[in-house]
């Protein structure tokens, strides 16, 4: 009797994941996110449509997708964004259509958002949504980073120093909460997660297949 070829456990069909990844100002998600991007091939960053100015060295539709205000304003209406909010006097927002088809193909897609989108994103996608929150090791430790950009005025910083204060008030909302003290190390800590969530079962989409024909006479 000719036995079937064994299917390795990496060849089984999966669901991709939405991985947000949260924190005030500061606090390192946007560095944790490109070490992110460069480490794992199998992630993608999600593209938001934006009202703000691009800055330079951004790409259109690589960075964000820059639009209008009006243009921004039916997307709403449209039903087009998955999540959408308005911070800092511009509008930011999720492409619907892309999110959608590529999670159905095993895609993952990291998110770079806020709190309100975040909570947006879980009530309509909540099994595929995974909530890791970054916490600086201090206040003080996130006002000296801020400062330290050089690029914002005394009143910017207080403003970000009070909606940082604000942002870390929903820490409790989210999956996972990590506290970036050493950037290499909270980067291994969210590997870790991003790993464990992929092996959860019910993403697995070709387990039940698989294992029902492990289970035959």
């Amino acid at each position: 009797m000719v036995q079937p070829t064994p299917l390795s456990s990496d060849a089984l069909h999966r669901r991709g994941l939405m991985f947000i990844m949260s924190s005030p100002s500061g606090a390192g998600k946007t560095t944790i996110s490109r070490m992110l991007l460069e480490a794992d091939d199998a992630i993608r960053l999600s593209v938001s449509a934006t009202t703000r100015p691009m800055r330079p060295g951004e790409v259109d539709g690589k960075d964000y997708h820059f639009v209008t205000q009006p243009e921004f304003d039916r997307m709403v209406e449209d039903e087009q964004f998955l999540e959408w909010a308005h911070v800092f006097g511009h509008s930011y927002g999720t492409p619907k259509a892309q999110v959608k088809a590529g999670l159905r193909e095993g895609c993952d897609f990291l998110f770079d958002i806020d709190w309100q989108g975040t909570q947006q994103l879980y009530q309509k996608l909540e099994t595929d949504v995974v909530r890791v929150f970054l916490l600086p090791p201090s206040i003080d430790e996130l006002r000296r980073r801020l400062t330290g950009r050089g690029t914002d005025s005394t009143d910017v910083i207080a403003a970000r120093m009070e909606r940082a204060r604000a942002e870390i008030s929903h820490w409790d909302g989210y999956d996972y909460v990590v506290v970036n003290d050493d950037i290499d190390q909270c980067f291994d800590k969210v590997r870790e997660i991003l790993h464990a969530e992929r092996m959860k079962r019910a993403r697995q989409t070709g387990l039940i297949g698989f294992v029902r024909e492990l289970m035959r006479p």
